[in-house]
């Protein structure tokens, strides 16, 4: 079977509910197209912060005053790391508001993480980098909260376990240690309930600002393994060649 090759850059955000699996999908994605890379707006922070770079200085004062950091922060340090890979034009600048001018080259491929969360926060990126793909991945919520319910985790490793499609291999302890596993302190069904409303509240606008971009892709399933086989077919067709 020929190997999927990208044609052009694919510039993708997922969206979808907390325990969608949208960490899944975005690994399942980058393994069958090795072209395709991680662009996380929380790591670029963190990362950020720990080597005390200019910008680092400016969010850690902005957050230990309580406060978010600004979505010009955040742009700027999605911008920095395009520019870094040289995949936007190195002219560019958030305060300008002039389009990156992306490049198109199938290495330039990348799923952006953590931003945009808000309609304004995308059209604030819009205006610098444009997403040629918007995945909305959509479970339904007594699946999700089955997941959450059947979820053990190893604490001191952050090893995830699920009773229902990854078991431990032996009851309730780590296969690595033997040591017990444990319940999440907010993995409860009212919090999780709560959580999965605010994101419905949320997420609306973001997913009706990439609809009228024409960008927006819907694909539905109880599983993972459901969704994936869509989501690679829909993006071959769009952005690869055999």
């Amino acid at each position: 079977m020929a190997i999927p090759r990208l044609k052009k850059a694919a510039r993708v955000i997922l969206v979808g509910a907390p325990g969608v699996g949208k960490g899944t999908q975005a690994e399942r994605l980058m393994k069958r197209f090795p072209q395709l890379s991680a662009v996380s707006s929380g790591d670029l922070l963190r990362a950020s912060v720990r080597n005390k770079t200019p910008l680092g200085l400016q969010a850690e004062s902005t957050m230990q005053a309580g406060n978010l950091v600004p979505d010009d922060m955040i742009l700027k340090l999605i911008l920095n790391e395009l520019k870094a890979k040289r995949w936007v034009s190195l002219a560019t600048s958030v305060s300008d508001a002039l389009p990156a001018e992306p490049s198109d080259e199938p290495e330039a491929s990348f799923i952006l993480d953590g931003f945009p969360r808000t309609a304004s926060q995308a059209s604030r990126l819009d205006a610098l980098i444009p997403i040629n793909l918007v995945v909305s991945l959509v479970t339904p919520v007594d699946i999700i909260l089955s997941r959450i319910a059947s979820r053990w985790v190893h604490a001191p490793s952050g090893r995830v376990y699920n009773t229902d499609f990854n078991a431990p291999k032996v009851e309730g302890k780590d296969d690595v240690t033997g040591e017990p596993l444990s319940k999440r302190p907010d993995d409860d069904e009212e919090t999780w309930k709560q959580r999965l409303r605010k994101f419905d509240e949320t997420s609306q606008p973001l997913l009706d600002h990439y609809e009228r971009k024409s960008v927006l892709w819907t694909v539905k399933g109880n599983s993972s393994d459901e969704i994936s086989p869509q989501l690679f077919a829909e993006f071959e067709q769009r952005f690869a060649e055999f």
